[in-house]
């Protein structure tokens, strides 16, 4: 499972926006001509606030339709303006010293008040008018996307950027959310949106659409009030018997739908942010509590919770490791193999790293037996190492990883093979992890990684972590 989010389809983002100005436009009509009709001005006259509720809408509107239509060095020169309706430094300071020169407790408070108020910056004002304006969130949300993507190297557009995310964070916290069941006879649009949002194992097809809310499988989002035709994150879950072990068979859609009477697990399969805006403000664990929740009441008979996840970094740290092999990375037994294993498939290596690279470079190894045999076991044990024993601060090194040990999962299996897709090799080495929510466990183990870092595993796992020959 993934967070990370892919951009809708074009073809939809261009009529959204296109409806949305047009929206914009009528309204930006409204607004009697300002003397000076810079960009600059316009968000003046918006602080300004001259005139009531109605035209303070409508100038909003105007300022964000004139944003829509500026091409990429404009939309770049509109947010440094924007970043520049700082905060007075001269106010700043004068509030400063009177916190300071506080004589007591209560000229302290009075004095931190005013500062707090003098502190916020009147781009935060400028930023809240637009939710007055009709999908005035979703414009900030997106507004914020592009932000995050130019503001390297300026502290300016950085500080606007935190500015905005505080804004949303406040705005979409979780109490605000509403969680919706999608299936196939949910809006067209809302389908169409959830396969180009779709960020672990994409959408082929309509069928493969359809085949993933089938009667066997259920979807789950989170909106907003005020993005209602918007998902902001969705779960994919197939119920099935036992712990899946195979997302190329969860994904095919000619594969017979479950007997729901004998379906007793629900796998989460993909889950994926749909707006870039809304990066750092994470809806995912609360995502997976509520959909449990909501399965436990209504199929009862599902009495396993578990994920069948990638592990998206563990090539990229493999890789690292067989480049440079720190001692007793590997045994001499695997060494031995490795390097017999990759002799006959071409020229010999000289070191078990060598070899495992090799294998791991020659197209379609896991389809030869000899090179298989070598190569998984050792995969394996590396993968547990990489999982539950390789960290940065304190937390698990795979993203996905710390995402459901957070959550308060059990790593449960370390599975081979199991994505055999080219992106599934090529990140993960095919191999792919069941984290496990025990409903009895889940805030046990959420205390374990989050107090002490310890990553809860099933035994088998915990054993191939301390197979680790270093």
């Amino acid at each position: 499972m993934s967070e990370a989010a892919p951009a809708a389809a074009p073809g939809l983002i261009d009529r959204a926006l296109r409806r949305i100005a047009g929206v914009w436009r009528d309204m930006a009509q409204g607004v009697a001509r300002e003397e000076d009709d810079s960009i600059a001005g316009q968000m003046r006259a918006c602080l300004d606030g001259h005139g009531g509720e109605v035209s303070a809408r409508n100038r909003a509107a105007k300022l964000a339709e004139t944003y829509l239509t500026l091409d990429a060095a404009g939309r770049h020169a509109f947010l440094a303006t924007l970043a520049g309706f700082d905060s007075d430094a001269e106010a700043v300071d004068a509030a400063y010293v009177e916190v300071r020169d506080a004589a007591d407790a209560a000229a302290r408070a009075a004095a931190k008040a005013r500062l707090r108020r003098v502190l916020e910056p009147p781009r935060a004002r400028l930023l809240t008018q637009f939710t007055t304006i009709p999908d005035g969130v979703k414009f900030l949300v997106d507004l914020r996307a592009e932000l995050m993507a130019r503001m390297a190297g300026d502290p300016m557009l950085g500080a606007l950027e935190s500015d905005l995310k505080s804004l949303l964070a406040s705005w979409f916290g979780v109490g605000f959310l509403v969680l919706q069941s999608i299936d196939w006879n949910s809006p067209a649009a809302l389908l169409e949106k959830l396969a180009g949002y779709e960020a672990v194992h994409g959408v082929r097809s309509w069928r493969d659409l359809k085949n993933r809310l089938d009667s066997d499988r259920r979807c789950y989002a989170f909106f907003h009030p005020r993005m209602p035709t918007e998902p902001l994150i969705f779960v994919e879950v197939a119920l099935v018997r036992g712990l899946a072990d195979s997302v190329q068979k969860l994904l095919d859609p000619k594969a017979p739908l479950v007997d729901m009477r004998e379906a007793d697990s629900a796998i989460f399969y993909s889950i994926s942010n749909c707006q870039r805006g809304l990066a750092g403000i994470s809806f995912g664990n609360f995502l997976i509590k509520r959909v449990v929740e909501v399965l436990s009441r209504e199929l009862p008979g599902i009495k396993t919770y578990a994920t069948l996840s990638p592990v998206p970094g563990f090539r990229r740290w493999l890789d690292a490791q067989l480049a440079t092999p720190e001692p007793g990375l590997l045994s001499d037994d695997e060494s031995m193999a490795l390097c017999t294993a990759a002799r006959s498939d071409g020229p010999a290596p000289d070191t078990g790293a060598a070899a495992m690279a090799a294998i791991l470079a020659a197209r379609g190894w896991w389809r030869d037996g000899p090179l298989r045999r070598a190569a998984e076991p050792v995969l394996l044990r590396l993968c547990a190492r990489y999982l539950l024993v390789e960290s940065r601060g304190g937390r698990a090194l795979d993203p996905v990883a710390h995402f459901h040990l957070s959550n308060g999962a059990r790593l449960e299996r370390i599975v081979p093979l199991a994505d055999i897709a080219d992106k599934g090799i090529r990140e993960s080495a095919g191999i792919m992890v069941n984290y496990l929510y025990d409903l009895a466990k889940i805030e046990e183990y959420h205390e374990d990684y989050a107090g002490a870092g310890k990553r809860n595993a099933a035994t088998a796992a915990r054993r191939l972590a301390r197979g680790w020959a270093g």
